[in-house]
């Protein structure tokens, strides 16, 4: 597995947008509606084909029959960096080396983009949600290759948990992601126009 992307949830996606951009001083872009799901999000381009979205549940869709990704049913309070995602080459064959829990293969899809995701059925990811979603792009087409460039670059991702050392040896190694011991807990380490900045 390699990281893809990563989440900022909010109790609306004005909120977690707002939090994106104040952390890091600029601008995201339009992103769109996942209808399998009832969510929506906006989108932030990063260096080196890794990207950052802000998410929450549309208010204007209806209800998913199924708990909502990324634990979104039961977010509260402000917004913040709740989810990574890894994409995978084959989804089937990660999900069976992955801990109980890890998802039920979801097959999606917004405009051009199409994708194959693991999603647990109680939208609650194994670690306390710290283990990473896993994805399956479908096709040569990836949303980092569709947005502006920003100027930001992920220093470090830091993945924080009491049994870290257990999650990383799940995960093995990864470009730009840590783990600590500790509370859990993410943060990305970002450089910005406006020198580095932390995304919590």
């Amino acid at each position: 597995m390699e990281l893809d992307h990563f989440a900022v949830a909010g109790e609306t996606l004005e909120a977690a947008r707002a939090h994106v951009e104040a952390a890091l001083g600029v601008a995201m872009q339009p992103g769109g509606q996942h209808a399998r799901f009832g969510t929506h999000n906006t989108l932030l381009g990063l260096a080196d084909g890794l990207y950052l979205e802000a998410i929450a549940i549309d208010p204007g869709a209806p209800g998913p029959e199924r708990p909502r990704w990324f634990d979104l049913d039961r977010f509260s309070g402000p917004a913040r960096l709740s989810n990574w995602i890894c994409r995978v080459p084959d989804l089937q064959a990660a999900l069976s080396a992955a801990p109980a829990g890890a998802g039920d293969i979801v097959d999606l899809e917004r405009g051009a983009l199409s994708w194959r995701m693991a999603v647990p059925a109680s939208g609650v990811l194994p670690y306390d949600d710290r283990f990473p979603a896993l994805i399956q792009w479908q096709g040569d087409l990836h949303p980092a290759a569709m947005l502006a460039p920003s100027g930001c670059a992920l220093r470090w991702l830091v993945v924080t948990h009491p049994e870290a050392r257990a999650l990383a040896e799940l995960c093995g190694p990864l470009e730009r992601v840590v783990f600590e011991t500790g509370p859990s807990g993410l943060r990305a380490e970002i450089d910005t126009p406006h020198g580095m900045r932390v995304l919590a």
